[in-house]
């Protein structure tokens, strides 16, 4: 059986894709998932942290993938590798509970399950650009936060 955390990226996923699919509401979506399977409590807190994290910096999170994936508009991108990106951006770039670098082997372990052949391959690529970006960004010093 999956870890936890695992067990929380494929709800999750399976909730924004059919968020992105359907336009239902990303709350009853996770909620319905987690009644059907009778989630583990951890599952679903950390599932629904995904969730609504990645729900409430969508336009942030598809800027990112747009800036690393110019050759592909958003609208042209396979929809499960586009929900695959935005929870791993998300936890790359706003969650901070989990080292990126797991979070991108997370992503591409889903892409390999749920995507296409080139999925994997894709995600990597686009991760391992916003990655690098994210390093490449000074850190406040204590100087720029006095002011």
């Amino acid at each position: 059986m999956p870890g936890i955390r695992r067990q929380a990226r494929i709800i999750a996923l399976q909730t924004l894709y059919e968020y992105d699919i359907a336009n239902h509401a990303p709350e009853e979506v996770l909620q319905r998932h987690a009644e059907e399977r009778n989630l583990h409590l951890k599952v679903v807190e950390y599932a629904s942290e995904l969730v609504l994290g990645s729900y409430n910096h969508l336009a942030d999170i598809d800027a990112h993938i747009q800036s690393a994936a110019r050759e592909w508009p958003l609208q042209q991108m396979a929809r499960i590798d586009k929900n695959i990106l935005r929870l791993a951006i998300y936890e790359i770039l706003f969650n901070n509970t989990v080292p990126a670098k797991a979070a991108i082997n997370e992503a591409v372990e889903l892409a390999k399950i749920y995507g296409s052949e080139t999925s994997s391959r894709f995600i990597n690529g686009v991760l391992g650009t916003i990655f690098n970006r994210a390093q490449e960004q000074p850190t406040p010093t204590a100087e720029s936060e006095v002011k």
